[in-house]
């Protein structure tokens, strides 16, 4: 088998000058990110998420950013994140005054404009002896209709056709220092970020347990727009992904490296190599406007 290549894209928040908030330099990383993955021409793109800066509320945003993938010319493959359907649960306000967490969860009704715009929030396929799956890992745990699609789906995985490797795309990292972690309490401002960029124990089990049934190697993940070196766990290796939009947290681990760009996956008989393509230019653009972060309702049209 001669060697191959996928890239990993993720957080790249394209967004619409019709909204409250645009950012023209997020286009500017994406044009740059795009021309760097075309001369590459690797066989796919795997699309982690976060590819409208608003689409959780502005649902005409997804038409631009799918035109965007479409430029690529190369098959794509994506799953959604946070600001295309909305957060992670929370049960309480967290300690950020400056958003409200509980009104940023997700709903069935953004799930469904993402489906209708972009395709299903679950897939799987196999390629070049290379399984690849997708799914929005943050709904698992809830009570929206999908979360319950979702679990009918994880429980099928172990019964596809096994291929050499297993590759999965999610958009948040199922946890920031192991899969051991504890639960992160978002009321308390020391744990906030830990809470708001993984996934909760109870649903990370399940999860996890899934994919060890489904004999997945690979977990990529977004949401942070920090890259890390991958990590290995009982079996599993965990990429966390850098972002091509802007930069986030990059203190939180010693090994943390914003430096936008993309993952480039090297495939051969003997496995499965990750390397960092940093942007070859990054947009130097300061005409944004709007807030950053999860605006509360009052802020969106400042």
């Amino acid at each position: 088998m001669s060697a191959w290549r996928f890239v990993h894209v993720t957080d790249i928040h394209l967004g619409s000058p019709r909204s409250y908030r645009f950012n023209p330099a997020y286009g500017e990383n994406w044009a740059t990110a795009a021309g760097q993955i075309r001369a590459l021409a690797p066989d796919l793109v795997l699309v982690g998420g976060d590819i409208t800066r608003d689409g959780n509320l502005n649902g005409y945003e997804f038409a631009g950013s799918r035109a965007a993938l479409d430029a690529l010319g190369i098959p794509w493959h994506c799953i959604p994140g946070n600001m295309d359907t909305g957060n992670k649960h929370a049960d309480r306000q967290g300690a950020r005054p400056d958003r409200d967490d509980v009104a940023c969860n997700v709903t069935q009704a953004q799930l469904d404009v993402y489906t209708a715009a972009i395709g299903p929030l679950t897939w799987s396929f196999v390629h070049r002896d290379v399984r690849f799956s997708g799914c929005y890992e943050a709904i698992a745990g809830t009570a929206l209709p999908s979360a319950h699609a979702l679990d009918a789906w994880l429980d099928g995985l172990a019964a596809l056709p096994r291929a050499s490797r297993h590759v999965m795309l999610n958009h948040y990292p199922l946890f920031t220092d192991t899969p051991a972690d504890p639960p992160r309490d978002l009321a308390d401002a020391g744990q906030y970020l830990d809470w708001y960029f993984s996934i909760d124990p109870g649903p990370r089990r399940r999860l996890i347990d899934a994919y060890r049934r489904a004999g997945v190697t690979h977990v990529l993940s977004g949401h942070i727009h920090c890259r890390r070196p991958p990590l290995t766990f009982d079996g599993i290796t965990y990429c966390f992904g850098a972002a091509t939009a802007f930069t986030q947290w990059p203190q939180r681990w010693p090994d943390g490296d914003a430096t936008l760009g993309f993952q480039v996956f090297t495939v051969t008989p003997q496995g499965i190599n990750c390397a960092f393509e940093p942007l070859a230019r990054v947009s130097t653009r300061t005409d944004g406007r709007g807030p950053g972060g999860h605006p509360r309702p009052a802020d969106r049209h400042a």
